[in-house]
């Protein structure tokens, strides 16, 4: 029979990269750049939205969360225990039509592993499926918990489109659209700057912009191609990107579609800009996602309870 054990470090520790890489400031980029795609590169401005176009009755916000419940070691015999982390997650979809409101949630755990031997755990109130990972290594697991994570994000949002086709909504979606490309109406929205993309003459139209203006849109190629623009919310600080978030579609979309939906986000995004004394990463985290946030959080059940339950689990026999 296959065991398990529990690994007694604070299953936090080791999942910090994104956080350093951070810290050491932005990378530059090798992205493939097309910066004349809505204006000559050296006519960029800072740019104010249509006023006039119609804006979707319906703005969804799609967002997820995730937790390492514990470090999990699979012991098949061999002097090399395989590595896993028993992970919960969840996803959900807000709308916003005039106010607010959850409109779709979904709860799920795994024991996210490479161990071909390793099967789901269970507990006496919970169970942790496994989820095969394509190779062993803590960050890769992490990757697919995070692609688990997506995915159901994904699942939420097609299905509401499927109960409501009206076709008149906009759907924004918290991180990089990899992945999700195929959504229509759909744009990624990144909060934090990891890397440098455009050259210092185009950068500096990011640092002049004000709250609610945009960037021209422009292409972008890394292992995925990609349109994207900058837009400032309202509440900075006056550093020179305080505020600035980036936002991408796919890059399919007819050039009328990518400007749309640039003006779109930089009409509807900066109204809902959270405050520093109710967000501590305001004016980025949006309000309608930081709700959903702490929603999502506290579904996940607690923690400490879950990492106690997988350590007695651990003293059985076998994986089940």
């Amino acid at each position: 029979m296959v065991s398990f054990t529990v690994d007694p470090w604070d299953p936090g520790y080791g999942l910090a990269f994104a956080e350093e890489a951070a810290a050491e400031g932005l990378a530059e980029s090798s992205a493939q750049l097309n910066l004349d795609l809505e204006m000559p590169a050296a006519s960029w401005h800072p740019l104010n939205p249509d006023p006039a176009a119609p804006l979707p009755r319906t703005v969804l916000f799609a967002d997820g969360v995730r937790r390492i419940d514990a470090r999990i070691w699979v012991h098949n015999g061999s002097p090399q225990p395989g590595a896993g982390i028993a992970a919960s997650y969840a996803a959900g979809l807000v709308a916003c039509d005039g106010e607010a409101h959850i409109v779709d949630v979904a709860v799920e755990r795994g024991l996210f592993t490479a161990a071909p031997e390793a099967a789901g755990i269970v507990t006496k109130t919970l169970r942790y499926p496994v989820r095969m990972a394509e190779v062993p290594g803590l960050d890769q697991l992490s990757l697919a918990l995070q692609q688990r994570l997506t995915d159901t994000e994904v699942r939420l949002a097609v299905a509401f489109r499927a109960r409501h086709p009206s076709g008149d909504d906009l759907l924004i979606v918290d991180g990089p659209l990899r992945g999700r490309t195929h959504l229509d109406r759909t744009v990624g929205y990144i909060k934090t700057h990891h890397t440098s993309y455009l050259p210092g003459a185009q950068a500096a139209i990011v640092s002049a912009l004000a709250p609610g203006q945009r960037t021209p849109a422009f292409l972008m190629g890394t292992s995925w191609r990609r349109n994207s623009w900058y837009l400032r919310l309202p509440g900075m600080s006056g550093a020179p990107w305080s505020g600035v978030v980036r936002l991408e579609c796919s890059a399919d979309l007819p050039f009328a579609q990518v400007t749309r939906l640039a003006d779109l986000t930089a009409r509807l995004l900066p109204p809902l800009a959270s405050t520093p004394h109710k967000d501590p990463r305001a004016p980025q985290n949006l309000v309608p996602i930081g709700g959903l946030e702490r929603e999502l959080r506290r579904r996940l059940g607690d923690q400490q309870f879950l990492y106690r339950a997988l350590r007695v689990a651990a003293m059985t026999p076998s994986i089940a």
